[in-house]
């Protein structure tokens, strides 16, 4: 039923434009997609939300938009260029590439059976066992029994295959060139020098990266890293006072090898994080105000908010420079699983940039009349994540009583403030001047910042449905008691109740609604 519900989603963002997958007409590309006109509207209002919440509603935070790439030493002092890598490993029977670290444990010599499928693939599984490996395996139907675990202490995480590839460490960063030399160049001068000769293996692989990384740059794998670096800037431009926090919301990019679940794990995904700068001490306090924060604004937008919850991280998951870290997971249709990390990266990031750089990356109390370098407290959150959550939030199915008997009404229970359409305006019929009409009250709407649509195609229930299935919270409708007295019927989205209002309250009415949430 959950995997059914992911199905159903996934159908939806397509058919009415809310994610589209990325270069669709030349086949897609593994884990890029596109946010159409309905998904690009969700997602923005989203992020706004976030951007209202966290800076234009506080004192104490203030916005940053740096840049995509940064110098490379970023990332050295960050540990993403040493560390920043997860080990590969290939499956040699399915040909599927995930993380080792990932994959289902099988103790050395443990029987295994080999799942897939269809009895087909199954077959074809065992000869290329047998002509590779040299091992028979018995078939029953789609499995194949008869292997048993080797060393690695692990198995293929989608046909529970033991032969496997070498692991092999893979680099998470995406890796480009900035400047007027590329790489290829660089490398063809040094294979013309000699300087490649008798190399091989990972000796090669470093005179590759020696030759080349001069113009290296990378995309940045998180948002976080420019709020540290440009921490005095922002301090001393904005003479702000610890505590305070830096904002920002933007692009990502990670060369995943598992990518997943639609929009959950994808290449290029959005972030919403804020490095909240405290004095040593007092950090646990702020650890705990921001938990709670967090978890209250994503609820407040859920129909379901038992949907959420705060799981701290056990010792052996912390990330080396986190004092303590706790999850809001959502219960996704595979189970629960992350939407937002908070982190206590205490003076970790702060220090190794003061190390790398050469500044002095300190905060001067005027009133204590000492320096110290700020604890920071890190609300890292998932805007593409974000947007499933609410998608799934939304969905909502119920049997209603149709023209031609019970029928499925779709509905898109979005929060108002997140809704990509807040109004639709339908004339009754294309005549009798109700068009125009309509079209008066949703320009009406558009000179008040009111994302309002004109639609007036197909019978009135049917657009009733085509606006419910897309999350418009309020639909109002031109008819001929329109044109002799001036009101105009309301109908709600959740509800389906229909009142007449003045077509002159029309907005003024929409604006209350949404204020009220």
């Amino acid at each position: 039923m959950q995997a059914d519900l992911m199905q159903k989603i996934i159908s939806l963002c397509k058919r009415r434009g809310f994610v589209f997958q990325s270069s669709e007409i030349y086949g897609g590309l593994r884990s890029a997609y596109d946010y159409g006109p309905l998904g690009a509207e969700l997602k923005r209002n989203l992020m706004s939300a976030w951007w209202r919440a966290m800076v234009n509603g506080r004192e104490d935070v203030v916005g940053l938009d740096a840049s995509i790439i940064m110098h490379p030493r970023v990332w050295e002092a960050s540990g993403h260029l040493a560390g920043f890598s997860d080990p590969l490993v290939d499956c040699k029977v399915c040909k599927e590439r995930f993380r080792a670290d990932q994959a289902p444990r099988a103790e050395q010599g443990e029987p295994v059976v080999m799942t897939f499928a269809d009895k087909g693939r199954a077959k074809v599984a065992a000869e290329v066992v047998e002509q590779q490996f040299g091992v028979t395996l018995e078939r029953r139907g789609k499995d194949l029994h008869g292997a048993v675990a080797g060393d690695r202490g692990y198995v293929c995480k989608v046909c529970n295959s033991p032969f496997m590839s070498e692991e092999r460490q893979f680099n998470l960063m995406f890796r480009s060139s900035l400047g007027p030399v590329s790489p290829l160049g660089a490398i063809a001068n040094a294979i013309e020098k000699g300087e490649f000769e008798g190399l091989a293996g990972n000796d090669l692989r470093a005179k590759i990266d020696e030759v080349t990384k001069d113009g290296a740059v990378y995309l940045r794998p998180e948002t976080a890293q420019a709020m540290f670096v440009q921490f005095l800037n922002v301090q001393q431009s904005m003479s702000m006072k610890v505590p305070f926090g830096i904002a920002q919301m933007g692009k990502s990019f990670r060369n995943e090898i598992t990518v997943e679940h639609f929009i959950f794990r994808s290449c290029e995904f959005e972030q919403m994080e804020m490095e909240f700068f405290c004095e040593p001490g007092t950090d646990d306090e702020w650890m705990s105000y921001w938990c709670d924060a967090r978890m209250s604004w994503w609820q407040q937008f859920a129909n379901d908010p038992s949907k959420f919850r705060l799981r701290p991280h056990e010792p052996d998951e912390l990330a080396h420079y986190a004092k303590g870290c706790f999850d809001i997971e959502y219960d996704y249709p595979w189970g629960w699983g992350e939407l937002e990390g908070i982190a206590n990266r205490t003076d970790y990031d702060l220090k190794k940039h003061a190390q790398y750089s050469g500044a002095k990356l300190e905060y001067f109390d005027p009133q204590q009349q000492k320096k110290f370098v700020p604890y920071v407290i890190e609300p890292a959150a998932g805007a593409t994540r974000g947007v499933l959550v609410y998608l799934l939030d939304a969905y909502h199915e119920e049997t209603v009583e149709g023209a031609k008997g019970p029928e499925t009404r779709v509905v898109m229970r979005f929060h108002p403030q997140l809704a990509p359409i807040k109004v639709a305006v339908l004339p009754l019929v294309k005549k009798n001047e109700m068009p125009e009409k309509a079209r008066e009250v949703v320009q009406a709407f558009l000179a008040r910042g009111i994302a309002a649509s004109y639609d007036e195609q197909h019978a009135i229930g049917r657009r009733y449905r085509r606006h419910d299935e897309i999350g418009t919270p309020w639909c109002l409708t031109i008819d001929g008691q329109t044109m002799e007295d001036g009101s105009i019927t309301l109908r709600d989205r959740d509800t389906m109740e229909q009142r007449r209002i003045s077509i002159d309250d029309a907005v003024d009415e929409i604006q209350r609604l949404l204020a009220a949430g």
